[in-house]
């Protein structure tokens, strides 16, 4: 249970994270997956701590969602089933292994006593007997979750499975692990589009970019959860994969646990989507420059009320895009929107990120040496490169009582 939520001392802090949202056909996991399946997902975690707790998501449902079982454990590495087995918790849920989430609901875990250290890996394990109505989950997962046919929740490797054990790239039904931390330490969370949900990577590296700055947060000292709310497709007014991030705000970044600080790069899907699928006149254009900064003051406020900084970040070149073909004016309104977000001081920080992937020569596009080779996603080395571009400063600053 949940002895520890009363100690004055301390409060529940997010570790790790990942934004909800409806699986389009391609990403839905198989229902004969779901039906007597388990389903076991490793989570990289920011911040350690002697206690925490796990958030089950069923926010898309449309029916009530029966999880049966549920364990944790410290994973023996990223991309392999096992886990160490001394370690082996089962989830419970008011005592009880297994719990009915209502339809748009997510429900906390009960407290796990066991000690995780900050960057550890943790294995979640969920069974199921049936498929949900609806599926919730997060498709960019970058990272191996494994499905195995019956209960297996507390086997400490499935690699027995054989043939019956599939690799996946996703998550689902999961969207937090919380830590219990000490009142002074809080978490950031980055949410934007597949910049921030980290295209490109490759599995089980943990290399997108908000995972490098959690690894510069620790070797500087500076306790902070980080947590990654990026969705691939992701625009800031309009749905696309995932809602539109004015929408998702609220449930993504004011209500994860012990959020001091918020980080927003958003714009590239909005500007591109509109003028590779409408006729893009002016008037079209200044029309979505307005709604971009409005719904930025939007986030602003809302921050502020929660006693919440909000660091805005530059949109990075996107020019010679195969996906997008931006044009000189598309380019002029991504700078019009960048020198906005630097000088309209709407927000409390500013994060460079145009000025800090642009090739000097060419400021229209990404530097070649951050360029992944699609002209509009970062290399690894454009990755750490924002990471190293988030204002410190920033970080350690308060704005307001914070929760």
């Amino acid at each position: 249970m949940n002895a520890t939520a009363a100690n004055p001392g301390s409060h529940w802090v997010a570790s790790w994270g990942a934004a909800q949202q409806i699986p389009e056909p391609a990403n839905q996991l198989a229902a004969e997956h779901w039906r007597d399946g388990s389903i076991r997902q490793i989570v990289h975690l920011t911040l350690g701590g002697k206690q925490f707790r796990v958030r089950v998501s069923n926010a898309y449902g449309t029916a009530p969602l029966v999880l049966e079982a549920a364990s944790v454990a410290l994973a023996q590495a990223p991309g392999q089933t096992g886990v160490n087995a001394p370690t082996l918790r089962p989830l419970t849920f008011d005592g009880r292994t297994s719990v009915m989430i209502p339809a748009g609901t997510e429900y906390y875990s009960d407290t796990v006593s066991m000690e995780l250290k900050p960057a550890a890996d943790l294995a979640v394990s969920l069974y199921f007997k049936e498929a949900p109505a609806q599926q919730t989950g997060h498709a960019g997962a970058r990272t191996t979750t494994f499905l195995a046919k019956g209960n297996r929740v507390n086997d400490a490797s499935w690699d027995d499975a054989g043939d019956g054990l599939t690799k996946i790239t996703r998550w689902y039904a999961l969207s937090d692990v919380e830590v219990q931390a000490p009142r002074g330490v809080g978490a950031l969370v980055a949410i934007g589009d597949s910049i921030t949900d980290g295209y490109g990577v490759p599995p089980d590296t943990n290399t997108r970019w908000p995972d490098v700055l959690a690894a510069r947060l620790r070797n500087e000292k500076l306790t902070l959860g980080v947590v990654n709310a990026g969705i691939g497709g992701g625009r800031m007014l309009r749905d696309g994969l995932g809602p539109n991030l004015a929408a998702r705000f609220d449930r993504d970044v004011l209500a994860r646990a012990g959020v001091t600080h918020a980080l927003v790069l958003i714009g590239v899907n909005d500007m591109g989507s509109q003028h590779r699928n409408t006729p893009d006149t002016p008037a079209d254009r200044q029309r979505l420059l307005a709604d971009l900064k409005l719904a930025h003051r939007q986030l602003a406020e809302r921050a502020r009320s929660h006693g919440v900084c909000l660091i805005g970040a530059t949109v990075t070149p996107y020019v010679g895009s195969d996906y997008y073909h931006p044009e000189p004016e598309n380019e002029a309104d991504r700078q019009d929107l960048n020198n906005w977000i630097r000088t309209s001081g709407v927000f409390d920080a500013v994060a460079d990120f145009d000025a800090a992937l642009r090739d000097p020569a060419r400021p229209d596009r990404l530097k070649p040496v951050y360029d992944s080779g699609d002209h509009l996603h970062p290399s690894l080395a454009g990755y750490r490169a924002l990471a190293e571009t988030v204002p410190l400063a920033a970080l350690r600053k308060q704005c307001g009582d914070n929760k």
